[in-house]
């Protein structure tokens, strides 16, 4: 099928009016369904030419086939999960995901969550608000000198190296793909043996599939050699929950900053996950936010601005 720039988009996401302004300017039509369901999706997306999404609407075979006039889906983020890619290459739907729109938002969330959990931001201000004033207790530990794993060395893996680099650590970065580079402020890992020997913070960046589902489990705690911090950022099924309060309960895990959780929204999460969501809660040195670091005001604009340069390109 020949690509068009013209027809119906089904926006079903948050999205910058940079991106459907730019659209409406290329010829499209822009059918606005930010909170459409999946079942309702159904009936927007038969005569549509194009799709943005975010999380809201999974792209499977069911719902590709829903869709005849399909030529192409642009995902606000970086994670493909939410479309499956192969089966859109199949009926020719070209897909396209905005990494570099939101990978400085998610550095700088990440490095937020590691200072407030070996700074104990979050805890020593809830303890101020209960007219607490821990000085002791709420001893922090520095950066400095440490040795920080950078699982993932992509868009985000790589922004959250740059931040790191004025905190004078040491820094291993792993990737499945070996061809990615590493910048000179980096130690690039061949694998994950240097990291299970000698880190001190483990911080995720991956995207979620089949062979990262339960990255961090047992075998990977086991495999650390010493107390550690672990950094999520990603994506919540990368790491299992039972294995994290098994790591704080053990004292394994020193530290655990979260941004994501294996199912999300808490609504949703059945009683297991609530449960072990309740239990890491009661550790102080435990931290979650509720999946907002790619989230910023700046990334919308920028990933949406990175989305209209991809689609109204097309050749």
């Amino acid at each position: 099928m020949p690509i068009t720039q013209s027809g119906k988009v089904l926006i079903a996401a948050p999205v910058h009016p940079v991106l459907t302004d730019g659209l409406n300017a290329a010829g499209y039509q822009c059918i606005f369904q930010e909170k459409t369901t999946q079942v309702a999706a159904f009936d927007l997306i038969g005569d549509c030419t194009g799709v943005i999404t975010s999380t809201r609407l999974q792209l499977d075979k069911e719902l590709l086939d829903a869709a005849p006039q399909l030529q192409w889906i642009g995902r606000m983020g970086s994670g493909m999960e939410v479309i499956d890619v192969p089966y859109a290459a199949s009926k020719n739907i070209r897909c396209y995901s905005s990494p570099e729109g939101n990978c400085n938002a998610v550095a700088e969330h990440a490095l937020g969550l590691l200072l407030s959990v070996t700074k104990k931001i979050a805890t020593s201000y809830n303890e101020v608000k209960d007219n607490k004033w821990l000085r002791d207790e709420n001893r922090g530990g520095e950066l400095e000198g440490k040795t920080i794993a950078v699982i993932g060395f992509g868009h985000t893996g790589s922004a959250f190296a740059k931040k790191l680099q004025g905190f004078d650590m040491r820094i291993l970065a792993y990737d499945v793909d070996p061809a990615v580079s590493v910048p000179s402020y980096a130690e690039k890992c061949d694998s994950m043996e240097p990291i299970y020997r000698e880190a001190d913070i483990v911080s995720f960046h991956v995207p979620l599939r089949p062979d990262t589902l339960h990255y961090f489990n047992e075998a990977f705690l086991d495999n650390m050699e010493r107390a550690f911090i672990l950094v999520n950022t990603s994506r919540g099924k990368v790491v299992s929950s039972s294995t994290l309060l098994q790591g704080l309960q053990s004292g394994k895990i020193s530290g655990a900053a979260l941004d994501v959780w294996e199912e999300e929204p808490l609504e949703q999460m059945n009683n297991k996950l609530k449960e072990i969501l309740n239990r890491c809660l009661g550790y102080p040195q435990f931290i979650v936010t509720p999946h907002i670091a790619g989230y910023s005001y700046e990334a919308l604009y920028k990933m949406s601005s990175v989305l209209l340069n991809k689609i109204v390109t097309l050749k």
